[in-house]
Order: C-alpha cells, then sequence, then structure tokens
C-alpha cells in the first residue's frame, strides 16, 4: 500500500493563511521554510505548513524572527519535547511579562492624558466665566 504524501502550493498555502505568497517566500528565504522545487514552482510539504503555522503563531504572539527559527528547530531536533515546550513556556513568560509592562505604560499615559484633558476643560470653563463676567459688567 503507497503512503500518499500531502503537498501544497504557495497559493494553497496562502490562501489557507490569509497571508500572501511574498510572506511565505520571505519565510523560505530566512531558512524556515524549504520546499521542494518541481521546475519554477515551489512544493510545500506537511512539515512546511507546519512550520508555517508556528512561525504565524510565534509571530501573533510577538516573538521575533530570530526566536521563532529556535523554537522551529528545536521542534525539528528535539528528541525530549519537555526540553521544547520549557523553552516555549519560558518565552511565553518573558513576552507577558513584557505585554503586562506595556499595559500599565499604557494606562499611566492614558491617566495622564485625562488628566492634562481635565485641566484644559477647566481653563476653557475659567476663561468663558471671564469673559461672561467682562462682558456683564460692561452692560
Amino acid at each position: 500500500m503507497e503512503k500518499q504524501t500531502t503537498t501544497f502550493s504557495i497559493s494553497d498555502l496562502a490562501r489557507e493563511f490569509h497571508i500572501t505568497p511574498r510572506t511565505i517566500r520571505f519565510y523560505e528565504d530566512q531558512g524556515l521554510l524549504s520546499p521542494r522545487r518541481e521546475g519554477r514552482t515551489r512544493v510545500f510539504t506537511r512539515r512546511d505548513r507546519t512550520r508555517l503555522k508556528l512561525a504565524l503563531r510565534g509571530k501573533r504572539l510577538g516573538f521575533s524572527l530570530a526566536e521563532i527559527a529556535y523554537l522551529i528547530g528545536m521542534y525539528d531536533t528535539a528528541r525530549d519535547k519537555n526540553t521544547q515546550l520549557t523553552e516555549f513556556l519560558n518565552g511565553l513568560q518573558q513576552r507577558k511579562a513584557a505585554l503586562l509592562q506595556q499595559r500599565e505604560d499604557i494606562e499611566a499615559v492614558l491617566q495622564e492624558v485625562c488628566n492634562f484633558e481635565q485641566q484644559c476643560r477647566e481653563l476653557l470653563l475659567a476663561r468663558a466665566a471671564g469673559r461672561a463676567a467682562k462682558a456683564e459688567t460692561r452692560a
């Protein structure tokens, strides 16, 4: 019984993941994907599809390209999946800490913006009240 190998074209993957073929070629140029060639056509395997999925997930989580390449490389070479999972967990914890710090920074800036907005409103009200008082004394 012959084992059928599932393959994908660049268009198939682009459509499935809602990305451009150029993005897929970029990941290929970076060494994350290694499709075989049939003439000028790239032929991607399930392994390439999985690697692309992992790269896009890593990007969405905010990992750098180097971090993504490292984690995907571990996926290929790790005999013990615990090592890969531990590294991924460490990366996630670092990313989470960075995001929490960003959120804290954003909240502080938003508070400053709210304070400045309030000061501007109070100044405008005070000036309007001052103009109204001047108008009444003239009349």
